[in-house]
């Protein structure tokens, strides 16, 4: 496997079949795997289809398996980076980190994606306030 990341927060490791590892460590991380495992579900049973799908999910050690949603963007558009991330909301999560470290590009269908999760809002009603 290899690294993609590796901070105080996670260690993301991309596999040879393309699968993406990611361990949650340090300040609550029990609650941040938590978090990203239930919007991932999220997103998959409202049929997102810009975000990476949660394969397999270890609440033991605090690792999730997703499938890879491409490789990282340098540059964006600012006013589409916002696009991006405000496209959530029709799907009833708000980001919550939009960052650029968070958009990734995937080659295969030409389409920008955005990941981690574990900082996101479920919306109650659905909609952004």
């Amino acid at each position: 496997m290899n690294q993609v990341k590796d901070t105080l927060r996670a260690t993301v490791r991309l596999g040879y079949d393309g699968r993406v590892h990611k361990q949650f460590r340090g300040p609550k991380a029990d609650e941040r795997f938590a978090n990203e495992v239930r919007v991932l579900r999220h997103l998959e049973a409202r049929g997102c289809p810009f975000v990476p799908r949660l394969l397999e999910s270890d609440p033991a050690d605090l690792k999730i398996v997703t499938t890879n949603c491409g490789s990282r963007v340098d540059h964006l558009d600012a006013e589409r980076c916002r696009e991006l991330f405000e496209g959530l909301h029709e799907f009833g999560v708000r980001h919550d980190d939009a960052e650029m470290r968070n958009v990734t590009y995937r080659q295969s269908d030409g389409r920008f994606c955005l990941i981690d999760f574990e900082f996101a809002t479920i919306l109650e009603d659905g909609h952004a306030d």
